[in-house]
């Protein structure tokens, strides 16, 4: 844990205050229901800690929660935290083999997971289901069918976890598809969560609606942390996930001032506005986030134009507790179209492939640190040498910075397209595409050739009732890209592969359309 991490409150104690100096304010709101209030969760998560500890779980336990968006999942995750144990979020979509997996990573002691997961948890470890009371005002736990009474003795990384004052291990992914555990202190959490506050002016007057996954840190630390660490109200989504067809209303419900989603979601929102926006009578919003992936300008302002309410582009990854920078709201300052914005509580430079620092303006590697940002990855010692280094981390995206200050980024280090020894960034193939009127998302991948080395192809899917070809499409890239970085081939989809975020997922599409 960095020094300056160390001196921030806890994030637990951020919640806890809150609990304290406004019990009667609204939370937590989810269907069928008026929202809990901040004294009902503080209560709930007491009891449930109680209950927690009777059955063995102690401070620095990595306890894993397998949940959708739930309240199930909020009381879980505070219940832990009241304890001083380890919150590991794990995807209920994952497969019985991806769940094994990351609890052995994490040396996680036991599940929790809600009543309707109780048959569909498909992992081998010993689980324990919450149950709510009818009138929530009490909650218990009760065995899975598979869990002893009492939790199974052991250390894991306990002492490590004592010594971090660690809040929560989370997965990443990254490039290469093998998992890493990230360990996000409170300090962690803290320092990214006041960035996120300050930065969208966040207080008791706003709600959100809860779109993105709570097991990811945008869903987690944007969406629920900074909302309850500011006095706000979260809504947890009906059916526990994002859901095109009910978002307005659900939006409309909460009286959401503000939400945050990733491009996809966007751009889905953006395709079904026709049928879906209550543009009669249109929400109230101060602001709409996009974060996890950059957001194309063309896409930016369409989602003003169609929503009327000011489009923020911020940046972050699971190293960072999620935010690193984020554009301001008007009034604080410009919002540069392209650009991810201004560095919220951390240092941002730009290194060249040699090590150096890079000129303003000059593409290189984004390295950023400060009291957001993990020390390394769980027990991996190479990946942490690699990636954390003269105490910058290292995070594998492309980008410059402007004069201003702004960073602007251009994708992935190992995304990259070598054709002939050209260097094509995908993400920049992916931003022309949807500049065109008919492209609701684009992806641009490469594949292997006998002369080249790589070609770049892409794949779009199109908007409702629109229409175009690859001719066309191609034609429409020739006055924008550089003649090698034209997709030799573009296909037309209906759907892309996900990600658990709900972002393209190149690698996987690669494989579907190539057979590569």
């Amino acid at each position: 844990m960095t020094a300056d991490a160390a001196s921030l409150p806890r994030m637990a104690d951020l919640i806890e205050h809150t609990i304290q100096a406004t019990p009667d304010r609204p939370a937590l709101g989810s269907a069928g229901g008026s929202p809990l209030s901040y004294g009902q969760l503080g209560r709930l998560a007491r009891t449930l800690a109680r209950r927690l500890a009777e059955r063995g779980v102690a401070r620095a336990d990595p306890i894993a929660v397998y949940s959708d968006n739930r309240p199930e999942f909020v009381l879980a995750l505070l219940a832990c935290w009241t304890i001083g144990a380890v919150v590991v979020p794990i995807d209920p979509q994952l497969t019985g083999v991806q769940v094994d997996g990351r609890l052995a990573a994490a040396g996680t002691r036991a599940v929790l997971l809600p009543g309707h997961l109780r048959d569909s948890f498909p992992g081998d470890a010993a689980a324990w289901v919450i149950e709510v009371g009818a009138d929530r005002s009490e909650v218990s736990v009760a065995d899975a069918g598979r869990a002893a009474t009492r939790m199974p003795p052991g250390e894991a990384h306990g002492k490590a976890a004592q010594d971090r004052d660690l809040a929560l291990l989370m997965f990443t992914t990254g490039s290469t598809g093998t998992p890493k555990v990230v360990p996000l202190t409170h300090g962690n959490l803290a320092a990214s969560v006041a960035g996120i506050v300050s930065g969208y002016h966040l207080g008791p007057d706003d709600a959100t609606l809860l779109a993105m996954p709570l097991f990811h840190g945008h869903g987690l630390i944007a969406g629920l942390l900074a909302t309850l660490a500011s006095g706000g109200t979260a809504y947890l989504p009906a059916a526990g996930r994002f859901s095109a067809h009910a978002f307005w209303d659900e939006i409309a419900a909460a009286r959401a001032t503000w939400y945050t989603a990733v491009p996809t979601i966007h751009q889905i929102l953006l395709d079904r506005a026709g049928t879906d926006y209550p543009a009669a009578d249109p929400p109230a919003l101060r602001f709409i986030r996009s974060c996890s992936a950059s957001l194309a300008p063309t896409v930016q302002r369409r989602l003003e134009e169609r929503f009327g309410a000011p489009v923020i582009s911020a940046y972050g990854m699971t190293e960072t507790a999620h935010q690193a920078t984020t554009n301001p709201l008007p009034g604080d300052g410009v919002a540069k179209a392209g650009s991810v914005g201004l560095p919220t509580g951390l240092q941002v430079r730009i290194l060249t492939a040699a090590g150096h620092p890079a000129p303003t303006g000059e593409t290189g590697e984004v390295c950023v640190r400060g009291p957001a940002v993990t020390d390394g990855y769980l027990d991996d010692p190479h990946d942490t040498a690699a990636a954390f280094t003269g105490g910058w981390f290292h995070t594998g995206d492309l980008g410059y910075l402007d004069p201003d200050g702004y960073l602007f980024l251009s994708g992935r280090i190992k995304e990259l397209i070598n054709r002939g020894g050209e260097k094509i960034a995908p993400h920049a193939v992916e931003v022309v595409l949807l500049s065109h009127p008919a492209v609701v998302d684009a992806l641009a991948f490469g594949v292997p050739d006998a002369t080249y080395g790589e070609e770049i192809n892409a794949a779009v899917i199109l908007g409702s009732g629109r229409h175009t070809t690859q001719a066309e499409l191609q034609q429409h890239c020739r006055s924008r890209l550089t003649a090698f970085e034209i997709p030799k081939r573009i296909y037309i989809l209906d759907r892309f592969p996900r990600t658990a975020k709900g972002d393209g997922d190149r690698r996987a599409l690669a494989a579907a359309v190539t057979g590569t």
